[in-house]
């Protein structure tokens, strides 16, 4: 677009920081926002090198942040056409998506903060050492690790809940030396629980995970059916989750309860689905699909998840009722029809079943995700931040469901339709040449 302007006018903007909606008119140079007034303001300032794109009739939300996904090449612009324009990749390989992160403001793809591979305790839920995860022994090799990630370009760190509660502590030690925040998952954990990992410097909980270790200390995804059968995981003790929120809030821990995860394996075969363009797209990577629905046909591991998505709801809703930061995210594309993109809308929705009001369900991937990641560049639509924004058929502050309802998509200050975004999905043969190189250089550097 070079140097212009762009003029969006007659908007509904909601203002994520006030509540507010108010009828506004924005402008857009270099992909920045430069000015946001209202409409009477400006009528007779345009020049001649302004696009002016009328929104009468429609609402305009910032760009949406998905503060938990493991993205890959292959649909990362599904992001994009559901309206997220950012995502926090909770591991992965930062020399796998290098592409992804490094791209310009403007690109189709949304912008990346990155950990780099997990840092698990062995034998690793995800099996041996690979690109993905990394198995620690000691608690050097694990100090070792987290040099080697910073280096690479990490943005934060990622530990599992198979490491030991010593090296998990090492991993933080030396983490802060880095200056990156770490973040857990401890679903797994059978050592560490969410006050242990507060208590530690953890700044992350995902999943809300580790939370019911602390209110049940019998308990453990591996523990016996009996011990399952002690919890009443449909009407969970507010008490005991309070008690365990407080310690975590007065460590300042950032909570992000991915609720998609565990109400898609508990709905099972009745999963949330929504039928857009975006799924129609999504179809045709049947590797993702097909995954989904190998996991479904094997569906005693979704079934432990399920059994605790009550639980994870009164958690966040308890978190966030104590003044406690929740933000959303959504394990895409992990366990079920976690739909990239459209699964955050999902979790919108999940927010406000579970008792949280619109505005501050669309803060928690907004203004309160962007707060998190400590980039005030990002949103909100104010002067001086990225230009990125959906512009919605319907308000979501009367429906969340509403969020669904893209009219079109700006990045870094380019307007995108739906169909502009969904046609820069790549075919199967590009992704695939692309992983073959990407694993070839790392078989070279680990052969070294």
């Amino acid at each position: 677009m070079g140097n212009n302007i762009l003029l969006l006018k007659n908007a509904n903007v909601i203002d994520v920081e006030s509540g507010h909606i108010t009828m506004n008119n924005i402008t857009i140079e270099n992909g920045i926002i430069t000015r946001v007034e209202n409409i009477r303001e400006n009528e007779n300032k345009l020049s001649s090198n302004v696009t002016v794109l009328d929104l009468q009739g429609k609402w305009v939300i910032p760009g949406l942040i998905d503060m938990h996904v493991h993205i890959k090449e292959g649909f990362a612009p599904l992001f994009t056409a559901s309206g997220v324009t950012t995502v926090r990749n909770t591991g992965g390989n930062v020399n796998e998506l290098k592409d992804l992160i490094h791209a310009s403001i403007e690109a189709p793809t949304p912008r990346v903060i990155s950990a780099d591979r997990i840092i698990d305790g062995p034998p690793g839920l995800w099996g041996e050492t690979s690109p993905w995860s990394m198995n620690a022994k000691s608690s050097e090799a694990a100090k070792e690790e987290v040099r080697r990630q910073v280096e690479a370009g990490a943005d934060l760190i990622k530990v599992y809940g198979w490491l030991p509660k010593e090296t998990m502590r090492a991993v933080v030690e030396e983490a802060n030396l880095q200056n990156k925040e770490v973040s857990c998952d401890l679903v797994y954990s059978k050592d560490v629980t969410a006050i242990d990992a507060a208590k530690m410097g953890i700044k992350w909980n995902e999943h809300a995970s580790g939370i019911v270790q602390d209110m049940y200390p019998e308990w453990t995804m591996q523990a016996e059916e009996t011990v399952w059968d002690s919890i009443d995981w449909e009407q969970p003790d507010r008490k005991k989750i309070e008690a365990v929120c407080k310690v975590l809030i007065e460590n300042k821990v950032i909570v992000c309860p991915t609720m998609v995860l565990l109400d898609q394996a508990k709905l099972l075969n009745n999963y949330w689905y929504t039928v857009n363009d975006v799924t129609k797209k999504l179809e045709e990577n049947e590797g993702l699909v097909n995954q989904w629905k190998y996991f479904l046909s094997q569906p005693a591991s979704l079934e432990k998840l399920g059994k605790q998505a009550t639980m994870n709801k009164e958690i966040a809703k308890a978190y966030y009722d104590l003044g406690g930061q929740v933000v959303a995210g959504t394990d895409t594309p992990a366990g079920i029809f976690t739909i990239p993109g459209m699964a955050l809308h999902r979790e919108l929705e999940l927010f406000v079943l579970a008792g949280i009001t619109e505005i501050d369900a669309l803060r928690a991937a907004t203004i309160n995700a962007a707060k998190a990641l400590k980039r005030l560049d990002l949103g909100i639509i104010k002067e001086g931040t990225i230009a990125d924004i959906v512009i919605l058929n319907e308000n979501p502050l009367e429906n969340i469901q509403h969020t669904k309802e893209i009219n079109l998509v700006i990045k870094g200050g380019t307007v995108y339709s739906q169909k502009e975004i969904l046609e820069k999905v790549p075919d199967t043969e590009t992704v695939m040449k692309n992983i073959q190189a990407f694993m070839d250089e790392y078989e070279l550097t680990v052969s070294k």
